[in-house]
């Protein structure tokens, strides 16, 4: 029997894509049509099968990618185009020939290992994130499949504070990267670091997103730093501006020997209908026309330079390229390019 996770006015705080963000009062998706979203427990992916980590070099460094939940799910409407009609959606995804009211995200956080540092990108979603347990929050034990140890983690790179990102911070109340320093936009700490969050109605959004900021991103404030666009968060490692999605959402680019590597966060929801349609609005969007100028512009950046790109929420590997297609873009899953 499915797992049912309301997404409804009320009950999206509790167990939404921890991406979520209080509605605006403009919104076209009502609660009511947005009655549940379904996380199918016999779809999901067996830890062992099938692949869950993929690594790539970068120049002189190496790139990591871990699938920490693996799920499939309603959507991709309303969590992409909710501004649009449902079959409007449904359409695009037939014309790509993929199921019409069903998609399978990524959740993926990124390691990125300089050869000075060891720098993870996001940290799934732990104990208290989206995808429940077994199905996600398996980042740990996929690290330790990978070789690398969690004390051996530098720095945690945080693209934003939703739920599905910093929920693998704490384990049982601890650390999970014990050494680590952290770095986390100041724009977006001074959101949720805001007292009137608590304020909200305890089922919000809101109160959740707050909530979980405080158990597990503030604790760790004397180690962590606080950034803006254009910072250098490591050697080869760059802040990139990527509002809307949240208040101080980022991007980050990453270079090594002439090679560039873009951690764009929560800049998509889907590799094809947040790509081929990036003017439409996304659910969990806090400011839906400052995403949709995000995406054109981080989109635009990736396909100008034909950067390999880290998207958190595409199918995994979850790296892929962008290309344009007609008024939107096309995602071009990484398969073999990269192999000697």
């Amino acid at each position: 029997m499915p797992i049912m996770i309301d997404l409804t006015r009320r009950r999206l705080a509790a167990s939404a894509l921890a991406l979520a963000v209080p509605r605006p009062a403009s919104a076209q998706v009502s609660s009511a049509q947005i009655s549940s979203v379904q996380v199918h427990p016999t779809q999901v992916c067996p830890p062992e099968t099938p692949p869950t980590i993929h690594r790539v070099r970068l120049g002189g460094f190496t790139v990591t990618t871990l699938l920490d939940a693996s799920a499939m799910i309603d959507g991709p409407w309303p969590i992409v185009g909710e501004d649009r009609e449902r079959v409007e959606v449904e359409a695009l995804m037939r014309e790509n020939r993929l199921p019409p009211n069903r998609f399978k995200p990524g959740f993926t956080p990124t390691v990125v290992q300089t050869g000075r540092e060891t720098v993870l990108f996001d940290t799934g979603n732990g104990e208290v994130g989206f995808v429940p347990r077994p199905a996600g929050g398996q980042l740990a034990r996929l690290l330790a499949r990978a070789g690398i140890a969690p004390e051996t983690i530098d720095v945690v790179v945080l693209t934003h504070c939703h739920t599905d990102h910093i929920g693998g911070l704490v384990e049982g109340g601890r650390p999970v990267f014990a050494r680590a320093r952290y770095v986390v936009g100041a724009a977006e700490d001074a959101f949720w670091r805001d007292p009137s969050r608590l304020s909200a109605p305890p089922e919000s959004n809101a109160f959740k997103s707050a909530r979980v900021f405080r158990s597990h991103l503030l604790p760790l404030a004397d180690r962590t730093t606080f950034v803006k666009p254009g910072d250098t968060v490591a050697p080869g490692i760059t802040a990139l501006a990527a509002f809307g999605h949240t208040p101080g959402h980022l991007a980050f680019h990453v270079e090594s020997a002439g090679q560039g590597l873009l951690v764009w966060g929560d800049c998509a929801h889907h590799e094809v209908a947040s790509l081929a349609r990036p003017d439409w609005q996304a659910f969990f969007d806090m400011d839906k026309e400052r995403g949709a100028a995000t995406r054109r512009t981080i989109y635009d950046m990736a396909a100008t330079d034909g950067i390999l790109v880290a998207a958190y929420h595409t199918a995994f590997p979850s790296l892929g390229y962008v290309v344009r297609q007609g008024t939107g873009y096309r995602w071009i899953p990484l398969t073999y390019q990269l192999d000697p």
